[in-house]
């Protein structure tokens, strides 16, 4: 058996020049890690076997800009995909650790944020009405970024700093320093973005902010919080887009489990996890995973194209992954992943401190709550560096819950207290039993033997609406817009016409041109079609009916509407509308579900059918029995 060289201490990595990492992730020790740094282009070349063909330990800071590599917008910065290729890796007890760390502060200077409250505020008005306003998507993250000036042994203010966050931040997934040649990261992140265990991926979607008054939170104080519609739907949204990228990479579509509360030193969130089974080598389950909805938005290429739009900088290594992958005899690739997403965290360049936050922008959001949540983010890493007064927070312990559905890093406060407990499990009972109950990988379902094609028009709910077609039997095929065939078109049994970001009538968009080509080639041929949500309004056009905006978006709403007789409790996220007289029924050829105010709910007519909501996703308690409705009317012998 090689054996592997011994370690630095801790305070021969202060006073050295070699790269080096140091983790605490079970509470109880702090692993150093130390080897040599290579740069690489992308995910597929991080270095996971040395020269003789043997397994090695790699830890890769992967950069926001690998958002590329799915073909994704972003400022880039050039910031390296870089990897330490570990070739020595021990455990030190917690207490040794601290004895060996500094303590002294680090004074700043010129401390302040990059963007002024008023002008975050006035972006925050601009997205919600020229992006959510005009249907680009559900939710979407803009940073602001706390800098200030050091003059201070960067490596030296590295160790103080991550010292710091292990005395003063409680419950973070990861707390870490990872040194390298000109980049320093120091963080405590609260989320596991995506791990991969022998074959089982993980994600852990963490969303809404509650900060913490004076004196620490109290059950009184965060179920006033846990109440919120805003908070409520944020996750949900969240949820639903991780589970796109769940039903990508798992063969189970991937299971919720929770929802949980996340509870740290001056911040609580709320949270949910998702486990699902994978084959795949964990980089690609990693690039397919690029990045957490949390720290970008959705529709995730969307939402990165609103980013380059409203970000006027890069983001370096903020909302990108820390990303650990350690040998496995048993895992998919002979590697397991562990990858937590690089927020609540200072990096250290040249002499400048920067700690980037963002606030989740959603149809009811409030400019100036938002510019409260960037700052209740960044204070949870400034203070506990001593860079800003640390505020008092609540330190009464409590005994965790055992949960193995999630990764318990310290004591829980709150999560026992009755009342708090009823009210998460009560956000369950709007969410679609499909997505928490077990799935079969390989399940026989009533349309078993017959096949569909689905077109994705830029929003990965087509992964999730394949999965879904696949449980009730359907052979699945997924293929982009704009790499559609015409003999794809004629030869599919039943096309499905996704959903996706953008105004249906908008007459020079390429993507709204192929998706009426696409809808229009099926119509002409008499051939088989359901049009989901985007595509649903183009077939209504098609149709003669009237597109137009909602007087306040649908995005990530949850309502009971009647489908053609059958009362169905729906997802919707829609900020465009087809609509018809109240009380009309027919429309030519085509049935018509409307709601009293004439907005359309779904369509079906001879050869084809249409819903406006997403029947895939969690908020859709009745998808998955609509869905099989909808699909044999569009599948049904045309008289």
């Amino acid at each position: 058996m090689m054996t592997r060289p011994t370690p630095p201490s801790i305070r021969e990595l202060a006073s050295g020049d070699a790269p080096f990492a140091l983790l605490a992730r079970d509470g109880v020790t702090v692993e150093i890690l130390t080897g040599t740094v290579i740069d690489v282009d992308l995910l597929a070349e991080i270095p996971l076997m040395d020269a003789s063909g043997t397994p090695r330990e790699v830890l890769a800071l992967v950069p926001f800009r690998q958002v590329r590599e799915r073909g994704f917008e972003c400022h880039d910065d050039g910031a390296p995909l870089r990897c330490l290729l570990v070739d020595s890796h021990a455990a030190l007890p917690l207490a040794d650790a601290l004895s060996q760390l500094p303590h002294d502060g680090v004074p700043l200077a010129d401390a302040g944020f990059d963007i002024s409250d008023k002008d975050y505020a006035e972006i925050v008005r601009t997205v919600l009405a020229d992006e959510i306003g005009r249907g680009e998507g559900a939710n979407f993250v803009i940073r602001r970024d706390f800098t200030a000036k050091i003059d201070a042994d960067p490596v030296v203010a590295a160790l103080t700093w991550f010292r710091a966050l292990l005395e003063q931040e409680k419950g973070a997934y990861w707390t870490f320093a990872i040194v390298t040649p000109g980049h320093i990261a120091v963080g405590a992140s609260p989320e596991a973005h995506v791990s991969a265990r022998d074959g089982i991926v993980t994600m852990n979607p963490i969303s809404g902010t509650f900060r913490h008054p004076a004196g620490g939170a109290t059950a009184e104080t965060l179920t006033e919080f846990l109440l919120s519609t805003k908070e409520t739907e944020e996750l949900f949204m969240v949820v639903d887009e991780e589970l796109k990228m769940m039903s990508a990479v798992c063969s189970d579509g991937g299971r919720i489990t929770g929802p949980h509360l996340k509870e740290m030193s001056r911040l609580t969130h709320t949270e949910y996890m998702l486990r699902g089974r994978s084959d795949l080598d964990p980089r690609d389950v990693l690039r397919e995973t690029m990045f957490a909805p949390t720290v970008t938005g959705s529709p995730m290429q969307n939402a990165c194209a609103v980013i380059a739009r409203h970000e006027h900088t890069p983001r370096g290594y903020y909302s990108g992954v820390a990303a650990l992958f350690t040998p496995s005899a048993t895992a998919p690739g002979g590697h397991d992943l562990d990858a937590p997403i690089l927020i609540r965290t200072a990096y250290l360049v040249d002499g400048m401190l920067r700690v980037p936050v963002g606030a989740t922008l959603v149809r009811h959001s409030d400019p100036d709550g938002e510019v409260a949540e960037t700052h209740g983010k960044a204070a949870g890493v400034l203070g506990a560096i001593g860079a800003i007064p640390r505020d008092a927070a609540a330190t009464a312990p409590a005994v965790a819950v055992a949960d193995s559905d999630r990764p318990v890093t310290g004591p829980l406060r709150l999560a026992d207290d009755p009342a708090i407990a009823s009210l998460l499990h009560s956000r369950n009972e709007r969410l679609a039993a499909f997505w928490l109950n077990p799935q079969d990988p390989h399940p026989v379902g009533p349309l078993t033997g017959r096949s569909a094609l689905v077109v994705d028009a830029e929003d990965r709910f087509t992964s999730m609406l394949a999965h879904q077609l696949r449980h009730l039997g359907l052979d699945v095929s997924i293929v982009p817009w704009h790499e559609v065939t015409a003999d794809q078109l004629r030869d599919a049994e039943l096309v499905v016409a996704g959903p996706g970001p953008g105004d249906p009538r908008d007459s020079e968009s390429p993507r709204m041109q192929r998706m009426r080509e696409v809808v229009a080639s099926r119509l002409s041929a008499s051939r088989p079609l359901l049009a989901v949500c985007l595509s649903h309004q183009i077939l209504a056009d098609s149709l003669g009916l009237e597109l137009a905006p909602l007087e306040s978006p649908h995005q990530g709403l949850q309502r009971t509407v009647d489908v053609f007789g059958t009362p169905a409790s729906i997802g919707f996220y829609n900020t465009f509308t087809a609509r018809v007289s109240p009380g009309t029924d027919h429309v030519g050829v085509a049935d018509v579900a409307a709601g009293e105010n004439g907005d359309v709910y779904a369509l079906r007519g001879p050869g084809f059918a249409s819903v406006q909501g997403h029947l895939e996703s969690i908020l859709s308690r009745d998808g998955i029995v609509t869905l099989e409705r909808l699909v044999g009317f569009a599948l049904a012998p045309i008289a």
